[in-house]
């Protein structure tokens, strides 16, 4: 479990590229669609829970929370695009039931997503969304989803997860996983050390990238050996910290197009 790694990505999210959305509808499209009061009910911190209908694979999950009708914040961790938003500031534009989300993840990058809210409630979301990435002012990714579902995310394990836990895989599969007990120890600056055993010792190891970030429910992390070998990356859900056991589930997917649901424990080191 220890290697691995919005794609929904600030794509799926703001950020997929964790950002959410654009809208692919017009009001030809909708021309009698009501005013959700969308300004008021989107406050809150949301997860892609599915994308064209079927479960979103934790790989691809982003985090978006919007703090006001003007200002978000989303995390995601995408490979294809390499990119690690780790609560990235987006600007938002309310029109009705539309929602335009702008994040520049560095002086060359912007991210761009508008979505077309068709219905939300206390808990469920449903839109269509259009990302468009642009380098320099250059169009380079365009995804477009006709229908997601995110859910509200009322947990958050972010400082939670700040210590040293001992724990092993406790599903029959998962993509980086020996199934021998192994400790993570989370520290406050976005690092962690990953412990093995050897001879009753606990040894840390010497990854020259060993980096994490929570937001809300969602556990991201990345990691190189060496300078020379591929960065891996691992997309966990936290479903519980609690009397000092930790429970993570994934939703994985495997070449073939199939899927399983890997599971974690851990218990905190005192």
């Amino acid at each position: 479990m220890k290697k691995n790694f919005f794609h929904w990505m600030f794509a799926a999210i703001l950020i997929c590229g964790a950002s959410v959305f654009t809208s692919c509808s017009s009001n030809d499209d909708n021309p009698t669609q009501p005013d959700l009061n969308v300004a008021e009910k989107i406050i809150g911190k949301w997860m892609v829970e599915e994308l064209d209908g079927q479960t979103c694979p934790t790989n691809l999950k982003a985090v978006i929370t919007f703090v006001s009708p003007t200002k978000a914040y989303g995390s995601l961790s995408d490979y294809y695009s390499e990119s690690w938003n780790n609560h990235a500031s987006a600007d938002v534009v309310i029109n009705g039931n539309d929602v335009t989300l702008t994040a520049f993840e560095n002086e060359h990058i912007k991210h761009v997503t508008v979505a077309n809210i068709s219905s939300i409630t206390a808990n469920d979301m449903m839109l269509k969304s259009d990302w468009k990435v642009f380098v320099d002012g250059e169009q380079v990714i365009n995804e477009v989803y006709d229908k997601e579902r995110y859910i509200r995310i009322t947990d958050d394990y972010e400082n939670d997860i700040i210590g040293t836990w001992e724990g092993k895989v406790t599903s029959s599969e998962d993509e980086h996983t020996d199934g021998e007990l192994h400790r993570w120890e989370y520290k406050a600056n976005g690092t962690y050390v990953y412990y093995s055993k050897e001879n009753d010792e606990w040894k840390a190891g010497n990854d020259v990238m060993a980096d994490y970030f929570v937001d809300g429910i969602l556990l991201c992390t990345r990691w190189k050996k060496t300078i020379d070998s591929n960065e891996l990356r691992e997309w966990w859900e936290i479903e519980s910290i609690k009397d000092g056991v930790m429970k993570w589930k994934a939703l994985r997917m495997r070449e073939d197009g199939t899927t399983y649901t890997a599971t974690f424990e851990m218990t905190k080191v005192q």
